[in-house]
């Protein structure tokens, strides 16, 4: 007789009959031979997209290392913060208004009459509420038929939209991407949290332009500046309630299933001296914290100001690195794509940031196969044990770069070590697992290339030593315990055949 059995009853048997804890040993290794073929299975010919999202949604996957916190809180929430912080979003443009005053005025008027929506009015008006989440996330951009700005333009731009509540509420913000985490089994997540404190100088910015192409006098003029900040009792205290800030929102995060550091940010888009003052309370923070772990740079990478001001960036960075040799630096770099800006300016952006700002990952490098350099970035990667991180939806939505035009086939071929990570989920709104499961179906690696990839983003984490070898062995015990689970899924579906 055939027993028939879905999918769903599988698992849920599986699950059940798996052991909860069971030490490495000959079950353990038949267990992962188990999975590999299960897996093998998934992504013969067609791709199995289905199971195969079933199968990486309960994979332990380690880490995110390139995940932005304001662009990974989902639209919704960010509505539901608008009555907690008083605010209200007018219907007409979807801003917030943050003017106080305004927002008395329009809550005094009758409710037919108010242009300034508080949370649950916006929930009442569905157009409003859909037409909101089109200009706060991707959500519909590719089955609706209205007017859209470029993908590119759209997804940078949401960040002005959901600006002033994304700048409050870190803690309950932190909760739910925890809480999101651990039910797609994420047990260590590095994000971008927030930009780190700055100062204006227009004699700095002026030289700086000037010293641009004379590297001794612009290390001389960082030097000088930095002797003057370092004195500066109002940039210390900035630096220090910055510091504290951040270790007031993650009080409370980091418990026996999940881990949450934070790396600081510049942005790219100011003038010189934002920048480099922006790096220095950076650098500065991270020296003070053991919760940050890093300094990252953002911003649109094809804007003028970024193109314009790209190689002074890395040489602002490699200045710090100098002063501060403990700081790590993940770097986005080469996030450009073919007809963004012209041709030369996609000949040397990953080249710099590895050979003149030390970074110690890649963020993104998508324009890998234009640069002039790129035989050897890969072969300075590949030698110095530095990774790409490799975020596919946002490629493909941002910049056009998917399947055999993404250059993590060449990065794979060479020898360059990465990691999977997720960008901004909620304004793309996406998860790890499908990132895993993109990658999977694309590219057909094995099963034990996945698994690395899992544990290559605690490899890479900018942690202490002791931590990732505390979050390794927790990987290593998921790994048992999933592998169980499905070895126990392929026996019944054995049976059921």
């Amino acid at each position: 007789m055939t027993i028939k059995l879905t999918g769903s009853i599988l698992l849920a048997l599986a699950v059940a009959g798996a052991p909860q804890a069971l030490a490495k040993g000959p079950a353990s290794n038949a267990n992962e031979a188990a999975t590999a073929r299960h897996y093998a299975g998934l992504i013969a010919g067609e791709p199995k997209t289905s199971e195969l999202t079933l199968f990486f949604t309960q994979m332990p996957k380690g880490g995110d290392l390139h995940h932005h916190y304001s662009g990974s809180v989902y639209a919704e929430t960010y509505v539901n913060f608008l009555d907690k912080q008083g605010l209200c979003v007018d219907k007409r443009t979807y801003r917030i208004e943050t003017n106080k005053e305004v927002v008395a005025a329009e809550r005094a008027k009758p409710a037919a009459e108010r242009n300034c929506l508080s949370t649950a009015e916006v929930y009442a008006d569905d157009y409003t509420y859909r037409e909101l989440l089109q200009r706060w996330s991707n959500k519909d951009f590719n089955n609706h038929g209205a007017i859209q700005p470029p993908p590119d333009r759209l997804f940078f731009q949401t960040f002005g939209f959901f600006g002033p509540v994304s700048n409050a509420n870190f803690r309950e913000g932190l909760q739910e991407l925890k809480n999101r985490a651990i039910l797609e089994n994420v047990s260590y997540i590095e994000t971008m949290f927030k930009m780190s404190p700055f100062v204006v100088s227009k004699d700095f910015d002026t030289l700086a332009w000037q010293n641009a192409n004379d590297d001794k006098a612009f290390d001389a003029q960082m030097g000088a500046w930095l002797a003057v900040l370092e004195q500066d009792a109002a940039f210390r205290k900035s630096t220090e309630d910055f510091v504290n800030k951040i270790h007031e929102a993650a009080e409370g995060i980091d418990d026996e299933r999940f881990t949450m550091r934070y790396q600081t940010y510049v942005v790219r888009l100011m003038n010189p001296s934002q920048v480099f003052s922006s790096m220095v309370s950076g650098f500065k923070a991270a020296e003070m914290s053991d919760k940050i772990v890093g300094v990252n740079i953002v911003g649109q990478e094809s804007t003028m100001v970024s193109m314009r001001d790209y190689s002074l960036h890395m040489k602002m960075f490699r200045f710090l690195k100098s002063r501060y040799p403990d700081v790590k630096v993940a770097m986005h770099a080469g996030e450009l794509a073919l007809g963004d800006v012209p041709p030369e300016g996609l000949k040397f952006h990953i080249d710099q940031a590895l050979v003149i700002a030390g970074a110690n990952r890649i963020g993104h490098g998508i324009d890998l196969a234009h640069e002039t350099n790129a035989l050897a970035i890969m072969a300075k990667m590949r030698k110095d044990d530095i990774p790409v991180e490799i975020n596919l939806t946002s490629n493909a939505f941002i910049s056009g770069i998917e399947g055999a035009n993404h250059p993590v086939t060449l990065y794979r071929k060479y020898g360059v070590p990465y990691v999977i990570s997720t960008d901004d989920a909620g304004v793309t709104r996406h998860s790890l697992s499908h990132e895993y499961v993109q990658f999977a179906s694309r590219y057909k690696p094995d099963y034990a290339e996945m698994k690395k990839t899992s544990y290559n983003s605690i490899r890479y984490a900018f942690l202490p030593v002791a931590e990732k070898q505390r979050l390794t062995r927790q990987l290593d015990q998921r790994f048992i315990e999933f592998e169980a689970k499905i070895a126990g899924l392929a026996k019944l579906q054995a049976v059921a055949k």
